[in-house]
């Protein structure tokens, strides 16, 4: 279990993290999302100990990381896939790491064969991928066999087999009792992998609640395309139905059920070419609740973007 209480980081003037409180149950994967500069990394860091809270707390089963007397068989992290020595082997690295909490060979090899490195284990770190030093990451954060997994985009640079992989097993750790803190920035991946979410925007938490509840927050939209859009948008009509025409042909209906829509349709001798419930993307959710949080955008802004292209209509004139 990870617990958050009223956890707070500064860095001189700027504030990374505002004052955040979350408790990650066992046996769940948690999706951690945020924009960039969100403050994900730095709650992660905090959570085994690289920094340090400025106020507030943040602990793994009830005490913090460094309290724990071994550690690596209490929590795995991947936090840098770069943080390694070079030159050295991939097996003489987990080994070394191994070496800190009395972990066998044995198990070493298990990691090894577990997340794919095979051959590479032998070779040396500098000469490695992205995704290879992805896999070694991980390896290392499964070595002591932990409780308590925290994953810092752990998919990035992997491929396709890679990335299926990683769900895969980040769903069976947690079936297995354990508890999986996972960020990343891959929303259809996140859609899979996570059973709850906790979304932070410029430091504070906008969001914590199971992925099915964020998804369905709002109305169901449902795409009805029929010759007689008007008139079965005039028998649609009632308190708390939205109704957008789309063409002459198509409507987006929120606030009904299409089994009822249907009904009605039938009732009024409407004429249906398609009735499609229309499922809110994880992608879609995430940017409405983190729109007012982003601290880096790409591109001006919409008022800027307009007076580009005014000042160009000017020139071309």
């Amino acid at each position: 279990m990870i617990t958050a209480e009223n956890l707070h980081k500064r860095y001189g003037a700027k504030t990374a993290v505002d004052g955040i409180s979350f408790q990650l149950q066992p046996g769940k994967v948690t999706g951690f999302l945020g924009p960039n500069g969100s403050g994900k990394s730095t709650t992660m860091r905090m959570g085994v100990g690289l920094d340090r809270p400025t106020s507030g707390s943040i602990t793994i089963d009830g005490k913090p990381y460094a309290q724990h007397k071994a550690p690596m068989r209490t929590v795995g992290a991947v936090l840098d896939a770069g943080a390694t020595h070079p030159g050295r082997t991939g097996k003489a690295h987990l080994k070394a790491l191994a070496a800190t909490h009395k972990i066998s060979n044995k198990r070493v090899q298990e990691v090894i064969d577990l997340t794919g490195l095979g051959e590479a284990a032998g070779k040396r770190i500098k000469g490695y991928s992205l995704g290879m030093n992805q896999r070694l990451g991980i390896a290392a954060a499964l070595l002591g066999d932990p409780a308590v997994l925290i994953f810092d985009e752990p998919v990035n640079g992997l491929d396709p087999e890679g990335v299926r992989w990683v769900r895969r097993l980040a769903r069976d750790m947690a079936a297995e009792g354990r508890t999986v803190f996972f960020s990343s920035h891959l929303m259809s991946e996140m859609s899979q992998t996570a059973d709850h979410l906790i979304v932070l925007g410029r430091g504070r938490l906008i969001a914590d609640a199971p992925i099915h509840e964020l998804l369905d927050a709002e109305d169901q939209q449902v795409l009805v395309r029929t010759e007689q859009a008007a008139d079965l948008a005039n028998a649609l009509s009632a308190d708390g139905v939205t109704i957008t025409h789309l063409d002459a042909e198509t409507l987006k209906v929120g606030g009904l059920d299409p089994r009822i829509i249907g009904r009605r349709a039938l009732d009024t001798q409407v004429v249906l070419h398609e009735l499609a419930p229309q499922e809110t993307s994880l992608e879609d959710q995430y940017m409405k609740l983190t729109g007012d949080h982003v601290e880096y955008r790409s591109g001006g802004t919409t008022q800027e973007a307009t007076q580009q292209e005014a000042t160009q209509q000017e020139v071309t004139q």
